[in-house]
C-alpha cells in the first residue's frame, strides 16, 4: 500500500551519499524532514495537503529509511558522518539538485535538529523554517535533570561509545521501535499499520540501527561543539521560525518552549497542539493547518 500516491520516488546522489526522497505538488518548495526512529512516511497524513499549495519534498535523512548509511571520513573526528552539519548539507544538496536554491524546511525530532543546523549553516537557502517537538540540542544537554534522564534515557543509551546499543536493539529492532513509538505518543491508534511496517522494515537493517546510534553520538559530541561555538559567536536563526510541540509530551512539560527558542531565533511563532511527540501522525489536521498558515503568509 502506497501511503503517498502521486508522489514520485527519487534517489539523488549528493556528494557521494544517496538520499532517498518523494516529491509532489507545485508552488513554493518545502522540505520535510523526519525524526527517530522513522523515515519520510511519517508525513503521509500532512504532505498531500501541503502539496496542493507547494512543491513538497520528503527526504530520508542519511542513515535512515532508504538513504545511504555513510561511515566517518578517514581522518575526521568520530561521528562526523552523522553530525547535523553533514546531514543538513545533504538536504541542501538534494534541494539544489531538484532545482530549489531557496526553500522552506520543516523538521520533526531529529529532523528538527537538522533544520536548526541548516538554518545556521545555510541561511541563504532557507526562506522560513518550522521545528516540531524539540528544544534546541544545546539547551537540552546543558539542562539535564532527572526528568530528562528518565524520559529521554535513549539520548544517553544510544549516545554511548561502543556497540552495546546496536547489539541490544538488534536482538529485537521491531519491538524496540514499537515500544518507543508507544511511549512517546499520547493518542491511541495514531500510527497507520502500513507506515509502522515500513518503519520496522527500515529499522530492522543493522546499518540503520548503527547509523541512528551515530546520530545520537554526534549530538553529544560534534553537534554540541558546533552549537556551543554558535552560541559564543551570537549566531541565531534569522528566518521566520514556527515552533510546534505536543502539549501532552515531554517537551511541553519540561521546557518553556517559546522562551527557549526565542533565545535561538529572532522571529518565533510558537504553539502547542493537543497530542504527544508525533504531531504529524497524532494531530495531522492541526499540524497541516498550522504549517499551511505559516508557509503561506
Amino acid at each position: 500500500m502506497d501511503l503517498l500516491p502521486g508522489f514520485r520516488t527519487l534517489d539523488v546522489d549528493v556528494a557521494g551519499v544517496r538520499i532517498h526522497a518523494r516529491v509532489a505538488g507545485s508552488g513554493p518548495p518545502v522540505l520535510l524532514l523526519h525524526g527517530y526512529p522513522q523515515n519520510h512516511l511519517m508525513w503521509h497524513r500532512v504532505a498531500p495537503a501541503l502539496a496542493e499549495h507547494h512543491t513538497v519534498v520528503l527526504a530520508d535523512l542519511r542513515g535512515y529509511g532508504d538513504s545511504d548509511r555513510p561511515s566517518d571520513p578517514v581522518g575526521e573526528p568520530a561521528h562526523t558522518a552523522y553530525s547535523k552539519r553533514a546531514t543538513a548539507a545533504d538536504q541542501v544538496g538534494l534541494m539544489r539538485a531538484l532545482g530549489h536554491e531557496r526553500f522552506a524546511v520543516v523538521g520533526h525530532d531529529r529532523g528538527a535538529r537538522v533544520t536548526h543546523r541548516l538554518c545556521l549553516d545555510h541561511p541563504e537557502a532557507v526562506t522560513r523554517a518550522a521545528v516540531l517537538d524539540v528544544a534546541p540540542t544545546r539547551h537540552v544537554l546543558h539542562h539535564v535533570d532527572l526528568a530528562l534522564a528518565r524520559t529521554y534515557e535513549h539520548w544517553f543509551f544510544l549516545g554511548q561509545e561502543g556497540d552495546l546499543p546496536e547489539r541490544l536493539i538488534g536482538s529485537d529492532p521491531g519491538g524496540y521501535l514499537r515500544t518507543k513509538l508507544a511511549a512517546w505518543s499520547a493518542v491511541p491508534g495514531a500510527f497507520d499499520d502500513a507506515a509502522l511496517d515500513e518503519y520496522v522494515r527500515c529499522f530492522s537493517d543493522p546499518a540503520v540501527v548503527h547509523a541512528s546510534c551515530e546520530d545520537y553520538r554526534a549530538a553529544l559530541t560534534v553537534d554540541l561543539e558546533l552549537d556551543d561555538a554558535d552560541a559564543a559567536a551570537g549566531r541565531v536563526v534569522e528566518v521566520p521560525l514556527l515552533v510546534l510541540w505536543g502539549s501532552r509530551g515531554f517537551v511541553g512539560a519540561a521546557y518553556d518552549v517559546e522562551a527557549v527558542w526565542q533565545q535561538h531565533a529572532t522571529d518565533v511563532t510558537a504553539r502547542a497542539l493537543d497530542c504527544g511527540h508525533f504531531l504529524p501522525e497524532e494531530a495531522p489536521e492541526e499540524t497541516t493547518r498550522e504549517l499551511l498558515a505559516f508557509l503561506t503568509p
